[in-house]
């Protein structure tokens, strides 16, 4: 079509993405915290091995898309060439906390939206408004110059990649030599458990999402090669913190700019649950019990927004979509989200941090 601008795809595409995502999680109950939580209290891997399935997938599926050179994601700012170590640890704590109040992550919240938690519907606002502040606010201006004036430059390397820190340093691109080790270690580990490899649903949910990560990469890295730069194209995946921040600013201001394609990917995914949720007849409508726990919840939803910024990403937006790019920031993060979220469940389910070192001594090994 003549004049047509490629650009009016990103939210459309980003819809359909998220449509196949949100039906996946809720049908499979793809859920970070709940998988940590059955880990450490009731000796059930399941959930964890689901979603580093789907990292694995999506590390397997961008690398290869990047190796064929079908995508370039280069100018991701998950890959930037600075690395701000103090945001990625104390962010991704306090979005693990916050993740432990609230009961699940900014994406789970979305999933539950879906299955009819008015809670949710609190959080992601909360979520929304808090990361809004984080990144434009006071919020922001604190952050940037207390946090990212600390970041480390990891000059020669080009970006933060596992692989650009490699060739930075050696001179040598290992790009399908680290992509093809690290996938297979963490495949290996997966179905290294007899019982997992029998459950079709928890592998098909994992597949797919991973699967979906690396899409939401061609999407966007292909329109932004074919538009016509009627705006500018971000090179993004699935991340469920800024995108948060975009949709409320997309809801309260018009500025003539079209949605971005993580705009979209936000409604298909509350879609995609509710299809899922209706299928399996489990669409409720729920509340806050009391103003203790909506407190609990909007208490939560502030820390996973300011930290979530601080760390540049949430457990798909740093464990799923920068672990695809092999972004050395995605294993700091997500091991100062899963500090954080032990924190918060040792003070709430044991009264006091003494429980989490009794929980960490008789944690049962794999």
């Amino acid at each position: 079509m003549h004049g047509f601008d490629v650009i009016w795809l990103l939210p459309v595409f980003g819809v359909l993405v998220g449509i196949g995502i949100g039906y996946a999680a809720r049908a499979s109950r793809f859920c970070t915290l709940g998988a940590l939580e059955r880990h450490w209290y009731a000796a059930d891997s399941t959930g964890i091995r689901t979603w580093v399935l789907a990292a694995a997938v999506a590390i397997g599926a961008t690398q290869a898309l990047i190796l064929g050179g079908i995508i370039d994601i280069g100018s991701s700012f998950y890959l930037e060439p600075r690395l701000s170590l103090l945001g990625a640890v104390l962010g991704g704590i306090a979005f693990g906390v916050g993740m432990a109040l609230v009961g699940t992550c900014g994406f789970g919240a979305l999933v539950r939206l879906g299955g009819g938690s008015l809670r949710s519907l609190i959080v992601i606002i909360v979520l929304a408004v808090s990361a809004l502040a984080a990144e434009r606010g006071l919020i922001g201006v604190a952050r940037v110059n207390l946090v990212e004036g600390l970041a480390l430059d990891l000059a020669p390397a080009a970006d933060q990649s596992l692989v650009g820190l490699l060739a930075g340093y050696t001179g040598h691109d290992a790009r399908l030599l680290l992509a093809a080790a690290i996938v297979a270690a963490m495949l290996l580990w997966v179905f290294r458990d007899r019982a997992y490899r029998h459950k079709r649903l928890q592998i098909a949910a994992g597949t797919t999402i991973g699967l979906l990560v690396a899409a939401g990469w061609l999407v966007t890295s292909t329109i932004r090669a074919h538009s016509l730069a009627l705006q500018p194209v971000n090179l993004e995946s699935a991340s469920f913190v800024g995108t948060y921040a975009d949709t409320l600013m997309a809801f309260t201001t018009f500025t003539g700019a079209i949605p971005s394609y993580g705009v979209g990917l936000v409604f298909g995914v509350l879609i995609g649950a509710i299809l899922a949720s209706r299928r399996q007849r489990d669409l409720r409508w729920e509340a806050c019990d009391d103003a203790h726990e909506l407190r609990r919840h909007m208490l939560g939803a502030m820390l996973m927004g300011v930290g979530g910024v601080m760390a540049g990403g949430c457990t798909i937006g740093q464990g799923v979509s920068a672990a695809s790019t092999l972004a050395v920031s995605a294993p700091i993060v997500m091991l100062a989200i899963i500090a954080g979220a032990r924190l918060g469940l040792a003070w709430l389910m044991e009264g006091s941090l003494r429980g989490l070192f009794w929980r960490l001594s008789r944690t049962p090994a794999e």
